[in-house]
């Protein structure tokens, strides 16, 4: 039975009238039939079991037979990563594939580097597709539930939000302090906290506010990567040795 993401269609009473892009995703694309069982998952996590009774031609209708309330949150290690706004599409890149990694939350934030800057009325349109993308990428993963995803002004303002058992910061000016050494300080945390700074690199006074507020910095070795490549690197080795990959 194929899981979606509901969005903005809303369920009313026992059935969902489900139009747009998600009407064409299930109709056009996997072309779902009358009759076809389906899961159907609301934002707050709330869960729908029902079959399709009608397909038109532009919208479809889901007769809901059984409703369950919000799953409690994924097992296993979570990963919030704090990333420094990169250009581009680059956010869309790291989100999707952070969430297929089983990253909990990814706070964007306006470095003194980032060349892309969101204020106002873009930064809340921004945060509605980069909701989208998540969101697609968790049903298309399997995963039960999509990660969050916040726009959280600068790195100051994410550091103060900051309450993890383990917090580390990707800094390509620390020499000493590896991650292989950071893994025999903690035996089995159950939240890490990553900052990965954008395209330039972390400026030296945000450097030391993470050092401040208690974030260990660390060390890739000889790899030099790049800002959409090393939140996935290190989501990766956490995972695999204090989460569910190993």
């Amino acid at each position: 039975m194929r899981s979606f993401f509901l969005g903005d269609n809303a369920i009313c009473g026992d059935s969902v009238t489900i139009t747009g892009e998600l009407y064409r995703h299930m109709a056009r694309v996997l072309r779902i039939k009358q009759g076809s069982e389906v899961e159907l998952i609301e934002d707050g996590d709330s869960r729908h079991r029902g079959t399709v009774e009608e397909v038109g031609a532009k919208s479809l209708t889901v007769r809901i037979s059984a409703s369950a309330a919000p799953a409690a949150e994924e097992p296993g290690l979570r990963i919030t990563l704090l990333q420094g706004m990169p250009k581009g599409e680059k956010l869309d890149l790291i989100l999707q594939k952070c969430t297929e990694l089983g990253v909990a939350e990814v706070v964007a934030f306006d470095a003194a580097r980032s060349v892309v800057k969101l204020r106002g009325d873009r930064s809340a349109t921004r945060l509605a597709r980069y909701e989208k993308i998540v969101r697609e990428a968790a049903r298309q993963s399997g995963r039960r539930s999509a990660p969050k995803v916040a726009l959280g002004g600068t790195l100051a303002d994410v550091l103060a939000d900051s309450h993890h058992e383990v917090k580390l910061l990707l800094y390509e000016g620390e020499e000493k302090t590896t991650l292989h050494g950071c893994f025999g300080a903690f035996e089995a945390p159950e939240s890490v906290a990553v900052v990965v700074g954008p395209e330039g690199g972390l400026a030296p006074e945000e450097v030391r506010q993470a050092l401040a507020a208690g974030f260990t910095p660390v060390t890739l070795g000889k790899r030099i990567l790049r800002t959409e490549t090393a939140g996935l690197a290190m989501l990766s080795i956490l995972q695999f040795h204090w989460g569910d990959m190993g």
